[in-house]
């Protein structure tokens, strides 16, 4: 009988099931437009939030969460293609795909705040660059939407792939943290501590704070005028 053993931390599975929710909130958002762009401003911004965790996360988060292990499966490359590969977390086009979502959906976070529509809705940092540049922008994070959503196909093709020809149930695997050790050498995660916890969270929400534009100057108030008698 096979053992399980710790693969992924707590914080790193909150932060997979948050983030599926907010991308798909905001793809759907962005889709219907109008009325619904609050909302989708609010997902971006809390994409921003957990994308800022997640970076952090890469370097104080528990073994197959961090970056150095990443980029040794990464490396491993050769080995996994000749059927080689013989450890736990994330396998090296795994990487890959986590690399290419996370990067393309910080730049989708972060482009969406110097976005607007022409219309009514503009980005919370729309102010600090020029309008045609936001006109550029704009496109681009349109474009984006494309990709992620070409992204996200893969990926849960990938898991149906493993689920079908490896028997491994990697959704399975996210929601638990556990998974079957096939090895003697494959060892549980360690680290990933709470003060490590709380300081990603700190590092998050003073992203927000800065993608929000909360600290941008107000414009003055209206005069009142003066009633005409």
């Amino acid at each position: 009988m096979t053992q399980q053993i710790r693969v992924w931390d707590g914080p790193l599975r909150v932060f997979h099931w948050l983030l599926v929710l907010s991308v798909i909130t905001a793809l759907l958002t962005g889709w219907l437009g109008g009325s619904w762009m609050d909302w989708h401003a609010r997902a971006g911004l809390l994409i921003v939030g957990l994308l800022s965790f997640r970076i952090t996360w890469l370097l104080l988060g528990s073994t197959y969460a961090r970056l150095s292990t990443l980029l040794c499966s990464l490396l491993a490359l050769p080995q996994y293609l000749r059927g080689e590969w013989r450890q736990l977390g994330h396998n090296p086009l795994g990487v890959l795909s986590v690399f290419a979502m996370l990067g393309m959906l910080s730049w989708q976070a972060v482009s969406g705040l110097f976005t607007n529509d022409d219309i009514a809705f503009t980005g919370p940092l729309y102010k600090l660059v020029s309008s045609s540049l936001s006109a550029d922008i704009t496109r681009l994070h349109k474009l984006g939407l494309w990709i992620i959503i070409g992204l996200i196909t893969l990926h849960v093709l990938a898991i149906i792939a493993h689920a079908v020809l490896k028997k491994h149930n990697l959704v399975t695997a996210m929601l638990t943290g556990k998974a079957e050790q096939q090895y003697p050498q494959q060892k549980p995660a360690q680290g990933g501590h709470w003060l490590a916890f709380v300081f990603a969270v700190a590092v998050a929400l003073g992203a927000v704070y800065l993608a929000s534009g909360e600290w941008q100057s107000k414009p003055p108030p209206a005069p009142v005028a003066a009633p005409a008698w």
